[in-house]
């Protein structure tokens, strides 16, 4: 029997959003540590972890990057 696993939201849409997995992973560990640390400074406890906050960020477009002119 084989084990897969399905990923919430897919990760080729959350590339297709960022436009490459590196920017993916450097944008998510970015705000995941923001997340972290104002959870921290603020006494806040979280319910989910910060990746999963900032990854749910991307895929629902709040979280963006924006290209430098």
């Amino acid at each position: 029997m084989e084990f897969v696993m399905m990923l919430y939201p897919p990760m080729a849409s959350l590339v297709d959003k960022v436009g490459s997995s590196y920017l993916l992973v450097n944008l998510v560990a970015r705000r995941a540590r923001e997340i972290a640390g104002h959870a921290e400074e603020e006494q806040e406890h979280l319910d989910k972890k910060p990746v999963s906050m900032a990854i749910d960020e991307i895929y629902s477009g709040k979280l963006t990057l924006k290209e430098d002119e």
